[in-house]
């Protein structure tokens, strides 16, 4: 029997992206699960009574900002598709 190669799987990231503008729509999604009721990655975050500081901040934006800096936030960058030619098909 022959084996077939698995496709290529998408480049995972896990440490925090380099560019700036990656950051924000990484953090941005994230954020947006944490508002509908995702829980955070954050350790010390188990407890949603205990008081924010500045080492657990509070706000959904902050959190997922936090979880982006420290690596918690898994994200792939899709390869990017070649431009067509223009010619028509």
């Amino acid at each position: 029997p022959e084996e077939t190669a698995a496709p290529a799987q998408p480049e995972v990231k896990v440490a925090p992206p380099e560019s700036r503008f990656l950051f924000v729509d990484v953090a941005a999604l994230r954020a947006k699960q944490l508002r509908r009721g995702a829980r955070s990655r954050l350790a010390g975050m188990a407890d949603p009574t205990a008081e924010p500081s500045a080492d657990h901040p509070r706000k959904p934006e902050r959190v997922a900002m936090e979880e982006v800096r420290q690596g918690l936030v898994i994200f792939d960058i899709p390869a990017v598709r070649p431009e067509p030619d223009g010619e028509d098909q």
